[in-house]
């Protein structure tokens, strides 16, 4: 019997496994999602921004690891969807955008909302195609579906409402047809006896750990065993390696601690595993790199290698674990982690709570840390709140930490946390958003209330963008439009029917955020946090050293001493440099 093409959409999606939609509905979606009202077994997430719609899909899609699908409408509807889009395909997970197209027979005309989404998105996609006629659907859309979930990238179908609303005769693939599982990939023999050798050659191995590392926890642990490794992390990895992890000595990067750079630069050989870390002046320049991942491109991109290797990283090294040598000396694992004692140390003096003084956000974000579920899921937006998250969040290998790791957007917490709440009714999923970050995509606040998901919302107010501060401040340069003038957020939530509390005191910080975490709906918590700390790399540059003196002296010549004042009372400022 033949069908709207929009119905043919939505059964294989629904065959697909998909199981809601995010989007703002629009004219040129009509079919689409009149088809989804009669349907009923596919839900519609309305969100009041396209490109909120994007980052829910791919936080769906990085928690459950199967196909997550987002829509918007022609022109800016789905033109604002590519934000969202270029986090989905740089963090590589499995999204679907349906991009709804002008009428067709207005196509080349400078008709209204008239754009060119066929082009526009093949930069943040790796399948893009613009179907014209109902007898391309089944195969551009299940090979859509198939490439999403392979390559575990994004794809993009682009249709015009009225090719949906278009009557069509279709046989479509089962469900098993378009479910499809990836391969796992083990190198070949010889690769394998080379990576070994190696490995049984070196003396101070270093384990470095990626998002890659999903799900070979073990292996890992057996593998730092046999070589005596101390395991470095990026930001991407923290959530898989960092938990009941003997071999931990912390991250690297900018955000990361000196004792995992060390561990880095004291090693003669480094082994990279699921990782395309991208600051290459963190690598080794003497050291022999060896990398394991399982995408080619990856290879060697970031510092020159003595062997690439491609190979999903549990089945590589269950693979190499029987050609090891054992390794019996343990001096450069116990530097190292004597190296990561010392500087978590510094860190978590730096988490306590304060009297008569503005919160510490280590402080809030450890507090949070504690009082969470065993199983909660933390989003949390770029700039300053990513480097609490990454040092103060405690992983146990059942919590889940979602960001903007590759792509780096503001705004991302919010919509990341309503797609994981979506998905998760049931599961604790707590926002750990800056007040720069939560304003940009403020309206989708009321998603929360409209949709019934309980999420839990912190906004990190220190009245600024306090990562851009930073930086200025690291070059010499005296803030110049980082200033936020915010709401009472706390007051604003509470119009809208959401729960919400304002903190300023660190003495009544745990109750408030017992309180707010286990209100049984959505919530916020606005907490006044001090704008003056100071997130330092783990080594501090001359460089850096001489912009801070010039910023000093900047400020003082302008009149903004007190801004150095606020610095020195708060933010450690010296601890931060010399350490």
């Amino acid at each position: 019997m033949a069908r709207k093409v929009a119905d043919l959409i939505t059964e294989t999606l629904h065959r697909a496994g998909v199981r809601r939609i995010y989007g703002v509905v629009g004219d040129s979606l009509n079919g689409i999602t009149e088809s989804l009202r009669t349907r009923g077994d596919i839900d519609w997430v309305h969100v009041r921004h396209e490109e909120v719609a994007a980052f829910a899909a791919g936080a769906e899609a990085a928690l459950t690891g199967e196909l997550a699908v987002c829509a918007g409408s022609c022109g800016p509807g789905n033109t604002h969807l590519i934000n969202g889009l270029f986090d989905c395909q740089r963090t590589r997970v499995p999204v679907l955008a349906i991009a709804a197209q002008i009428p067709s027979a207005e196509l080349g005309r400078n008709y209204f909302q008239e754009t060119k989404p066929d082009k526009l998105f093949r930069a943040c996609s790796d399948y893009c195609e613009l179907v014209t006629h109902p007898e391309q659907l089944p195969g551009v859309l299940e090979t859509a579906i198939r490439s999403a979930i392979g390559r575990r990238s994004v794809s993009v179908v682009v249709i015009p409402g009225d090719v949906a609303l278009k009557t069509y005769k279709a046989t479509m693939s089962e469900p098993a047809g378009l479910r499809i599982s990836a391969p796992v990939q083990v190198p070949d023999s010889a690769t394998l006896h080379d990576l070994a050798h190696r490995l049984n050659n070196g003396h101070r191995v270093t384990l470095f750990c990626g998002r890659g590392c999903q799900g070979a926890h073990d292996q890992l642990m057996r593998l730092a065993e046999a070589l005596q490794s101390p395991i470095v992390h990026a930001l991407g990895g923290k959530e898989h390696v960092e938990w009941d992890n003997p071999f931990d000595v912390g991250m690297t990067g900018l955000i990361g601690f000196k004792s995992g750079y060390q561990a880095m630069m004291d090693c003669d050989t480094l082994l990279m595993l699921g990782t395309d870390f991208p600051y290459r002046q963190f690598f080794p320049e003497k050291a022999q790199v060896l990398q394991v991942d399982v995408r080619p491109e990856n290879l060697g991109r970031r510092a020159p290698l003595s062997l690439g290797v491609v190979g999903d990283v549990g089945a590589t090294i269950e693979a190499l674990l029987p050609l090891l040598d054992l390794k019996l000396d343990p001096t450069h694992l116990n530097r190292s982690k004597e190296n990561y004692r010392k500087a978590r140390e510094g860190l978590d003096d730096l988490a306590q709570p304060t009297r008569g003084e503005p919160i510490h956000p280590q402080y809030l974000t450890k507090v949070l840390s504690d009082a969470a579920s065993d199983d909660a899921v933390f989003t949390f937006d770029v700039g300053t709140v990513t480097v609490w998250a990454a040092r103060y969040l405690a992983m146990n290998g059942r919590r889940r930490m979602l960001g903007s790791l590759a792509h780096g957007s503001m705004a991302n917490a919010l919509p990341q946390a309503i797609g994981a709440q979506a998905a998760f009714p049931g599961r604790q999923v707590i926002s750990l958003s800056g007040d720069g970050g939560f304003s940009m995509l403020m309206g989708d606040f009321l998603t929360l209330a409209q949709q019934s998901l309980p999420v839990k919302v912190v906004v990190y107010n220190n009245g600024a963008l306090g990562f851009v501060s930073l930086e200025m401040k690291g070059g010499g340069f005296l803030d110049f439009g980082t200033d936020l003038h915010n709401p009472d957020f706390a007051q604003m939530a509470a119009s809208m029917g959401i729960h919400a509390a304002r903190v300023d005191d660190p003495a009544k910080l745990e109750d408030a955020v017992h309180d707010f975490l286990f209100h049984p709906g959505p919530a916020l918590l606005d907490v006044v946090t001090n704008r003056q700390e100071l997130s330092m790399p783990p080594v501090v540059t001359t460089d850096e050293v001489a912009g801070f003196g010039l910023w000093g002296l900047r400020a003082v010549m302008n009149g903004r001493g007190d801004e150095i004042i606020d610095l020195l009372k708060g933010g450690n400022v010296i601890k931060a440099l010399l350490r």
